[in-house]
Parts: structure tokens; C-alpha cells; sequence
């Protein structure tokens, strides 16, 4: 994350990230906010503005309650909520995955306010691609740098492969993902920051936190790979805050108790299986269009 006009934060300076994450927090929650555009694929109101407090401007997204589409699996007016709560769970990871997110009033009312990621314009940070059907094969192991999702034919005809980078950026997200029960990561949700050199956001966690199983995703292809220790240890710490510590406390605000609830039977069916979940007995694995 950045905040113009201030100096850059180095990643080891831990105490000085939390500084800058509590100003940018308080931009976000108070500052004033002016709405300059609206982004037109969204299929929900999505809007492109700037908060301003105390000479300090940042560039963020607004999406009020007001202009949710009403969803017969999700209750109406919460889709803002769930993306607060998605970044609230974030921040207990550690992982940062989703950018500062806060609720707040704007000019249609509350809604959320999100930090926008500037993302890189060349392809150097590509995180999934198409391949040829047969890429494993390639003399340059590509096989071990990429994780085929879907067989899929190209406009001419070609058969080709979907496939996401075998990163461990991703490999979090994907952890994430089963945790918040995300219906909607598509290809476009995951962004490489330029501010924040390497790091991978993933946004638009409005289809989050359901009670039923809603996992639909683009990344695959970490299906029935044990957890590891890292993401181990970050679930065991996850389900000791949701039970009594803020977390728990800070997302019952944001959710009704029986999602807070299935929430933390996700996190303990992940531990028990110490896998990443697959695709499998699933209708809708992918979310569409997947970009």
C-alpha cells in the first residue's frame, strides 16, 4: 500500500507498517471522499473516487449498499460487510491478501471504501496464462512453474491449458479462499501491486462467509496438497481469535453468528484434513466468466 505524500515504508520496518496502516485506515474511514468514475463490469455499483484528510490523498473504491444487486444465496444490503470482514480475517493471517478496507458513509450512503491497487502494466507479474495442451512436457520445466486448472480451445480451434503460477503468494489465496468460503476468485481479483513490490492482493470478497459451500475459484491447482506448517499454524491462530479473542469479536459485527460459526467449522475441517480443498463433487467449481 502507499500514501502519497508520504515517505515509503521499507517491508522489515514492522512498527512503521502498522503506523502507516493505521493512516491509512483513518484516510479511508474519514477523509473526504469524491467519486470520479465508475468501473462498468462490475455487476454490482463499484465506484473510483479519492479520500482526502489532512492533505493526504488516496485513490480508493467505494461500494455502497445501496447499489447491491440482490442475490437469491446471499442476504441483501451484506455484500459490503463481507468484504470488511474478509480484510479484518486478512489482517489476522498476516498474509495482507486484501487491501485496507473499511465501512463508511459516502454519497449514496454506507458502503465500503478500499484501497486501490496499482498494478504493474507489463505482462513480468503474470500470474496466470494459457498454455499448450502439452506444457508439461517443455524442455524449460514449465510444468513445475505453472498448475494446470482447465482444459479450454482457443479462439482458432487449439485445445490449451488454463493455468495459475505454482507461487506460494497464490498458494496462501488459496488457503484464504477456503477459509472466507470465497464463491468468486476469478482471475482479475488477483493483482500485483507496484507500491508494494511482489505482493499479491486479491480483491472483491463480497461472495464470502456463506454457510453453504460456495467455493469457486481459479486456483485449482493447489487441490489435496497438504497444508504445511505455515498455513497450519496460521488456522490454529485464526480459530483461537475468532473463538475469544477481537477477531471473533469483529466479525460478529460484520456477519450473522451462524456464518462467524461456519466460519470457524471451516477452519477446523482444514486442520482436520490438513488439505487444500479440491474441486471435486462441486457444480460450480469456477466462478464465470473466470476474468
Amino acid at each position: 500500500m502507499s500514501t502519497p505524500g508520504a515517505e515509503p515504508v521499507e517491508s522489515g520496518e514492522s512498527v512503521a507498517q502498522e503506523v502507516d496502516l493505521a493512516h491509512v485506515t483513518r484516510v479511508l474511514t474519514t477523509g473526504e471522499m469524491a467519486i470520479t468514475g465508475r468501473l462498468t463490469n462490475a455487476s454490482n455499483a463499484t465506484l473510483y473516487g479519492t479520500v482526502t484528510l489532512d492533505g493526504v490523498t488516496l485513490e480508493c473504491v467505494h461500494k455502497p449498499v445501496a447499489g447491491e444487486r440482490p442475490l437469491w444465496d446471499f442476504p441483501n444490503g451484506t455484500l459490503a460487510a463481507r468484504e470488511v470482514a474478509a480484510y479484518e480475517l486478512s489482517q489476522a493471517t498476516g498474509w495482507r491478501i486484501v487491501p485496507p478496507t473499511v465501512m463508511r458513509e459516502g454519497p449514496w450512503g454506507p458502503g465500503m471504501c478500499q484501497l486501490w491497487i496499482d498494478t504493474p502494466d507489463d505482462d513480468d507479474h503474470e500470474l496466470l496464462a494459457l498454455l499448450p495442451e502439452d506444457f508439461d512436457q517443455d524442455p524449460d520445466d514449465a510444468a513445475a512453474r505453472w498448475r494446470p486448472v482447465l482444459s479450454v480451445e482457443l479462439g482458432d480451434g487449439r485445445p490449451a491449458v488454463l493455468a495459475h503460477k505454482a507461487d506460494e503468494r497464490l498458494r496462501r489465496i488459496a488457503a484464504f479462499d477456503a477459509v472466507v468460503n470465497n464463491a468468486d476468485r476469478k482471475g482479475g481479483h488477483l493483482l500485483v501491486g507496484t507500491a508494494d513490490p511482489g505482493h499479491v492482493y486479491g480483491i472483491d470478497h463480497g461472495l464470502t462467509f456463506n454457510v453453504d459451500d460456495k467455493l469457486r475459484t481459479l486456483l485449482w491447482g493447489f487441490s489435496d496438497e497438504p497444508l504445511g506448517d505455515e498455513v497450519r499454524e496460521v488456522l490454529e491462530r485464526l480459530d483461537g481469535a475468532i473463538a475469544s479473542g477481537e477477531l471473533g469479536g469483529r466479525l460478529a459485527e460484520l456477519l450473522d453468528a451462524g456464518e462467524v460459526a461456519a466460519t470457524r467449522e471451516r477452519i477446523r475441517e482444514l486442520l482436520r484434513t490438513d488439505r487444500i480443498p479440491g474441486p471435486e463433487g462441486r457444480r460450480r467449481p469456477v466462478p464465470w466468466p473466470p476474468f
